[in-house]
């Protein structure tokens, strides 16, 4: 017996799918470029962060960039599966920054950033078996 559980048209089904995922890219993007415009015109944040953990405050300056070269491939549509990966350890890898569990503010951020990680794996993922080309 064959149980049919959405029975839409492909042709309404794929444009609802793709603009979901163009959607969630931009709101992926907003993330990341709200990132680097926070470490361009408040770096002392972020360089307090880093030097608090024994990181040299200079990291600030490539994560800027990567967080704005990650923002625009994500908007853009450019090697999304590959830069979705790097901007997924990037989250994950900064996320260890809010690891203060006596302080639920910073363990909530810890958590969000995991939950971004997981949402870039899923794109690096569909991107990586369904190469555009």
């Amino acid at each position: 017996m064959k149980i049919t559980v959405l029975n839409a048209p492909a042709r309404l089904v794929r444009p609802a799918a793709e603009l979901a995922m163009l959607a969630g890219r931009f709101c992926l993007a907003a993330l990341f470029l709200a990132g680097a415009l926070q470490k361009a015109f408040a770096p002392e944040v972020a360089e307090q962060m880093l030097a608090a953990h024994g990181f040299t405050p200079l990291l600030i300056w490539p994560a800027l960039v990567l967080n704005t070269f990650g923002a625009a491939c994500l908007i853009l549509g450019l090697w999304l599966g590959p830069m979705a990966f790097v901007l997924a350890l990037y989250s994950m890898a900064t996320s260890l920054f809010h690891y203060i569990p006596d302080d639920p503010w910073q363990m909530s951020i810890l958590v969000k950033n995991w939950a971004i990680a997981g949402g870039l794996l899923v794109l690096a993922a569909h991107e990586g078996l369904n190469p555009r080309g």
